[in-house]
């Protein structure tokens, strides 16, 4: 191993050859470096070991593109401020979601009362339970299992275009045979 430690290239070489103990190398050699600069990008030690992992994972995936002449050491630092970017913008689309979530919830507790929205969403599962059976199975695998477009489209064996139509002509058929009110509760119902 203490020939990797000399030779970038060699390390390159024999990582994308698949050369397992070239993997245990770099890891051991970048992980505590990668996490302090990582855990200086977000102060969140968690998901600092979770960038770092996640680089460690997706360069395993691709290591058969990586190239001998790049300085391993840089890359791996621009791969670690990457990836917090791409973190980053998942959070910060997440509470931009639970904020309209939130707003929604307000507004429909504001506008109505408890046994009206009760009524409410009896409408909405009424109008599910109407569905063609396609659309109805594939939404409720979606919005009331909580499974991903990915997992419905192995379990019902269609691709994912396929689950994703069903998906949207399910939200048009209910939207269309439901007021604009409803929007609000089936946003409460289904996220």
């Amino acid at each position: 191993m203490s020939d990797f430690s000399e030779n970038n290239a060699k390390l390159i070489l024999a990582l994308k050859v698949g050369k397992t103990n070239a993997y245990s190398y770099l890891i051991d050699c970048y992980s505590n470096k990668l996490l302090i600069y990582a855990n200086s990008l977000c102060s969140n030690p968690d998901l600092a070991q979770d960038i770092v992992q996640n680089v460690f994972i997706k360069i395993w995936q691709k290591r058969d593109k990586l190239k001998t002449e790049i300085d391993l050491q840089g890359f791996l630092y621009k791969s670690v401020y990457n990836e917090f970017i791409d973190q980053y913008r998942k959070i910060k689309s997440q509470t931009s979601l639970e904020e309209k979530y939130i707003a929604a919830i307000n507004l429909t507790i504001e506008e109505t009362d408890e046994s009206n929205l009760n009524a409410l969403i009896n409408l909405v599962k009424q109008e599910i339970n109407n569905l063609p059976p396609k659309c109805k199975e594939t939404f409720i695998l979606s919005k009331e299992n909580g499974l991903t477009n990915n997992e419905i489209a192995d379990h019902l064996g269609v691709s994912i275009k396929s689950v994703e139509a069903h998906i949207t002509k399910a939200f048009s058929i209910i939207r269309k045979q439901l007021s604009t009110k409803i929007n609000n509760v089936l946003f409460l119902v289904f996220g």
